[in-house]
């Protein structure tokens, strides 16, 4: 007589990081790497003399920190670290190793250590802050005018309420994607799988190329 094989339970999947990336500068990524791709193929093919390899260490050069500032910065949530993809390294934190997130003139996370890391995909729009701090205010003049009564009951703020900017978020999108962060923090410090060391990885795929290209431009141009 032979015992029913106990199959183990199946690993709980786990959930998709949330990306954050800026829409902005994957647009201009894209059109500059369509530009520069365009100039320097006709330089290739139609340039004369050294104006080809001129055209080559440029683009050797360009190429790489184009995608590095505006393809390459990504920031990934998940539920036990927080990955940083900037232009040149990677930072790996767990959310047990994040001290705070700071949202300035820059967007910033700390780690307990101390040491901050700018979050290049977050950049921080000064336009939609004031924008969404005029809707704020309005949203709570309307708010007070409502409470105060007046007008047929209405109230002030019912009046002049309406539709239109005011109906818009009260927070720029940067803002309340820190807020998200702060709040995943509070939630998943504490967990025992989001402890852990901070890490940190060079991007050698884009400084090399990008150095090489740099090189083979400053000769070229020393040789004249």
């Amino acid at each position: 007589m032979t015992t029913p094989d106990h199959q183990s339970p199946e690993p709980r999947p786990t959930a998709k990081d949330v990306i954050y990336r800026s829409p902005m500068a994957l647009v201009a990524g894209v059109l500059l790497l369509v530009l520069a791709g365009w100039l320097g193929f006709d330089a290739l093919v139609r340039g004369h003399g050294r104006t080809p390899w001129l055209a080559l260490a440029a683009l050797i050069l360009a190429v790489p920190l184009v995608i590095a500032f505006t393809l390459r910065p990504a920031v990934f949530s998940g539920e036990d670290r927080l990955r940083v993809r900037n232009p040149f390294r990677s930072v790996t934190l767990p959310w047990g190793e994040v001290a705070s997130l700071r949202s300035g003139y820059t967007n910033e996370v700390i780690a307990n250590s101390g040491d901050k890391y700018q979050l290049w995909a977050i950049p921080v729009s000064l336009r939609a802050r004031k924008k969404a701090a005029r809707r704020q205010a309005r949203a709570e003049a309307a708010a007070r005018g409502g409470r105060s009564g007046g007008l047929g009951g209405l109230g002030l703020g019912g009046v002049l309420g309406g539709t239109g900017d005011q109906d818009g978020p009260t927070r720029a999108e940067s803002d309340q994607i820190i807020a998200d962060l702060r709040a995943t923090v509070e939630r998943r410090g504490p967990a025992g799988t989001a402890q852990g060391e901070v890490t940190v990885r060079w991007a050698y795929e884009v400084i090399a190329p990008a150095v090489a290209g740099a090189v083979l431009l400053a000769v070229l141009l020393a040789v004249g």
